[in-house]
């Protein structure tokens, strides 16, 4: 299961609020595509199947499905907000190869 850093966390949180849906949780998946095979996709979520994880990180729900738990496993979302890096990245020990803008993997 992916976890979150503190600053992703507390951005998350601020997104939610900011769009009056503090009710939902943000949904992590892997889908195909990319330019190195899988791709990456995070939106905000308030059906949860029966299947999917649910792992709360403080005020924020994280879903993620049984597909994409096993490729996000010991996978961590952090947020960065600097010059040189801006926004989410995902830093997953599972992947082999990244593609050169970081949302794809193999």
């Amino acid at each position: 299961m992916i976890t979150l850093t503190d600053a992703a966390a507390t951005k998350v949180k601020q997104l939610l609020e900011a769009e009056g849906a503090s009710d939902l949780a943000l949904r992590v998946a892997v889908r195909p595509g990319g330019c190195s095979g899988f791709s990456y996709e995070m939106y905000f979520d308030g059906d949860v199947a029966t299947d999917d994880t649910l792992v709360s990180f403080g005020d924020v729900k994280v879903i993620v499905d049984p597909a994409s738990a096993q490729l996000l496993e010991g996978a961590s979302l952090d947020y960065k907000d600097g010059l040189q890096e801006a926004g989410f990245a995902i830093n997953n020990p599972n992947a082999t190869r990244t593609c050169g803008c970081g949302n794809s993997f193999s």
